[in-house]
């Protein structure tokens, strides 16, 4: 669990903020922003819109998990978003941490449900910003594209307020339902993590093709 402020700015085997290429990223991303809030939001929007979000990019390796490695890549799910902007935000010098929670995810497609067996995602990844003298849920997950796919409006983050929930859909439901709190985190624990995966979606490990596109399967399904 999270424990010191200072520890929410250090650098970890994950969170490699100080990584050429996130020194590189955040400072290009930032550029021109002055405070805190601002460079925090700007990052938020980058890592939403540019890293796209992939539920079939899961890897056990742990070199995989590195906010370097996911910034490379270009795609992630949401623990591995959740690191990345981690990274970016210690990067300017802004605490930040991880939080976890299983969710039940309404933004999922018929074939993704069918290898997981279940639309309930353990060990769903946020990460938490220290802004305003207070701590801050944003969830950077799906990128504008793949919300566009799914019809509905993308999770926005204004600095203030929690930022965990999708906007209502036409029926009144929200995307999203927390139902189990994991608490904060100032590292990533992904043993922990994708033993909890593995023993959920036994079926998902066995036929996982890397090569499957979530966005084309959600727009196929919501024209």
């Amino acid at each position: 669990m999270a424990t010191s402020m200072e520890s929410t700015l250090s650098a970890t085997y994950y969170i490699d903020k100080d990584h050429s290429d996130i020194i590189s990223f955040a400072t290009l991303v930032c550029k021109g922003q002055t405070s805190d809030t601002d460079k925090a939001l700007a990052l938020y929007y980058a890592v939403r819109d540019q890293i796209r979000y992939n539920p079939y990019s899961i890897d056990p390796e742990k070199s995989a998990m590195k906010a370097s490695q996911i910034l490379k890549k270009g795609e992630g799910y949401c623990v591995a978003k959740a690191v990345l902007l981690t990274a970016c935000v210690r990067n300017q010098g802004i605490p930040a941490r991880l939080g976890f929670a299983n969710v039940r995810n309404h933004l999922n497609t018929k074939k993704l449900r069918e290898m997981m067996g279940t639309d309930i995602f353990v060990w769903h990844g946020y990460c938490e910003i220290y802004l305003g003298e207070k701590w801050v849920k944003a969830t950077p997950a799906f990128n504008l594209s793949l919300c566009q796919n799914f019809n509905v409006r993308p999770l926005d983050f204004d600095g203030i307020n929690d930022s965990i929930f999708h906007p209502l859909d036409q029926k009144g439901n929200r995307h999203m339902e927390y139902v189990a709190d994991h608490g904060n985190f100032n590292d990533l624990p992904w043993e922990r993590i994708i033993a909890a995966c593995i023993k959920a979606y036994p079926r998902y490990f066995e036929i996982l093709d890397r090569n499957q596109d979530f966005s084309k399967e959600a727009l196929a399904e919501n024209p």
